[in-house]
């Protein structure tokens, strides 16, 4: 069936998330490095080097044009190359933005999701799609979505079968720290049901930054950063490089690159570092510096790496806990049990449960549960007490989150409210 026409007011829709804006001043940025697909498509849109990248630090000078493109270019190249050597089946951009990675992958026949906010898609899905025959259609699916909602998320990923390979690129850079908290929550889940990568450019962007700028402008790298970072603010209407995964280069650097990797190992992620020099192509926008000004960029692309994150396989097997009408999804994240109830948790299935969680407990050292309960159909008492052995047994306590109305009204009813948080 035909899905129904969205409209869009633009206006209203950048005025609630902003950011969308910084994805068309990289398409632009993409196309004066010298793509044509991302030019065809920046003409489309209507961008122009002043709609895209003025600001009220006024407009970049060309010096910093040539570096933004030379960045650009690079974590584009790059992160394509990475995409296509991973060897996983499907490829999922995440943002999408408006660039034509769609276009690239789909004549080379690799089937490629693009996933960004509504309007986003809204408008750059029909252009790309003018630029494929009917049959390179077949490998390209766009999807509406927001990267902190799972539940977007699983909608958009269910389709897919085989592995997955997720590449993020100028997203998290702003994210608050509990955006990056739901978004690496959400993501390990993905890599756990479906298999394969994450791929991010986003957590040594700053290191990268800097090490261009000096290369472009020495003593004066800190005045250019200054202003392109108000550049970038007043596009995204929030502050960049404000979470613990975008490393902070004051201070230690190689102590919070750690302290990110530690973040990401919260959510049963690991981390695999490849340097930039390895797998960078070569790069047209390179040809708009001077030597000195190209040596030293990819001098210091020999420091400067791009993230391969994987799941370290922390889902629980918990079919002992099946019974009839009830079901549990569990895995580990850190120190937390993470479940998600199926069905009806009565007097049948509830011994299963507590035979699971007691046997967890022991092998794995449990502070707290938090327990999905958008698919759980009702609880019993016998249900209700095995959630207070839970409780008893984690200092942190248990969370319910998504319970329908009939399972509120038993824990209120019950007197169970109080003794779990609700969300």
């Amino acid at each position: 069936m035909d899905q129904p026409e969205m409209n869009y007011d633009h206006e209203l829709l950048e005025r609630v998330n902003p950011v969308f804006n910084t994805a068309k001043m990289t398409l632009y940025q993409l196309s004066s490095a010298g793509d044509e697909n991302a030019r065809i498509i920046s003409e489309q849109l209507g961008l122009t080097f002043e709609n895209t990248q003025d600001s009220s630090e006024g407009l970049a000078s060309a010096e910093e044009s040539v570096m933004n493109c030379i960045l650009l270019e690079t974590r584009y190249r790059t992160m394509g190359r990475l995409a296509e050597k991973s060897g996983c089946p499907t490829v999922i951009d995440l943002p999408c933005g408006y660039t034509p990675r769609a276009i690239e992958f789909a004549k080379k026949g690799i089937p490629f999701v693009g996933m960004d906010l509504p309007a986003v898609i809204s408008e750059t899905e029909p252009v790309i799609r003018q630029h494929l025959t009917e049959e390179q259609q077949e490998f390209v699916r766009f999807e509406g979505v927001d990267a902190t909602n799972y539940s977007s998320l699983e909608k958009a990923f269910d389709p897919i079968r085989g592995e997955v390979c997720i590449t993020t690129e100028g997203l998290l850079m702003y994210f608050t720290d509990s955006e990056a908290d739901m978004l690496c929550e959400n993501i390990a889940k993905i890599l756990e049901l479906h298999g394969g990568c994450w791929i991010m450019a986003d957590p040594e962007v700053t290191l990268h930054y800097i090490a261009a700028a000096w290369a472009f402008f020495g003593d004066r790298f800190m005045e250019v950063l200054t202003r392109s970072g108000h550049r970038a603010s007043e596009k995204s209407d929030v502050d960049v490089h404000s979470n613990s995964l975008v490393i902070d280069p004051k201070g230690n650097v190689k102590k919070n690159m750690q302290n990110a990797m530690l973040f990401l190992s919260k959510y049963g992620l690991k981390v695999e570092r490849m340097v930039l020099s390895d797998h960078a192509p070569e790069l047209k926008s390179l040809d708009k510096a001077d030597q000195a000004q190209k040596e030293a960029v990819l001098q210091a692309m020999k420091n400067i790496a791009y993230w391969k994150v994987t799941s370290t396989g922390n889902m629980l097997d918990a079919s002992d806990t099946k019974a009839e009408n009830f079901e549990t999804k569990a895995r580990i994240s850190g120190e937390r049990l993470l479940l998600e109830f199926h069905g009806r948790l009565d007097t049948l299935s509830a011994p299963n449960l507590l035979s699971f969680f007691e046997k967890t407990a022991q092998e794995n050292e449990l502070r707290e549960v938090e327990i999905d309960c958008r698919s759980l159909d009702y609880i019993s008492s016998a249900g209700l007490r095995v959630l207070l052995i839970m409780k008893k047994k984690c200092e942190k306590g248990v969370t319910l989150s998504g319970a329908n109305s009939l399972v509120l009204e038993i824990l209120d009813q019950t007197g169970f409210m109080e003794f779990f948080r609700i969300s």
